[in-house]
C-alpha cells in the first residue's frame, strides 16, 4: 500500500468513526435553561477534543485491521 493510499483510507475511516462517536454523551439544553439566542438542540457540553481522541484511536485500530487484511492477501484488491 502506498503512503497516499493509506492516508486516504485512514481519512475516510476517521470521518466515518467521527460521525459514529459524535452523538455519545450528548445532553440537550433544557427548555428552562435556554438563554437568549441559544438553540434548544445545541449540546450542553460537546467534549469535542475527547471525541477527536477516541475517534483517532478507534480509526487507528480499524485501519490496522484493514491494513493487515490488505497486506496478508486474504482479500485481493488486484485483478
Amino acid at each position: 500500500m502506498e503512503l497516499w493510499t493509506g492516508l486516504a483510507i485512514y481519512f475516510i475511516i476517521w470521518w466515518m468513526v467521527l460521525f459514529m462517536v459524535l452523538p455519545w454523551g450528548v445532553r440537550r439544553i433544557e427548555p428552562g435553561e435556554l438563554g437568549k439566542g441559544e438553540d434548544p438542540g445545541a449540546p450542553v457540553k460537546a467534549h469535542i477534543l475527547v471525541k477527536f481522541a477516541v475517534t483517532t484511536v478507534v480509526a487507528g485500530v480499524i485501519f490496522g485491521l484493514v491494513y493487515l487484511v490488505m497486506v496478508s492477501g486474504v482479500i485481493s484488491f488486484r485483478t
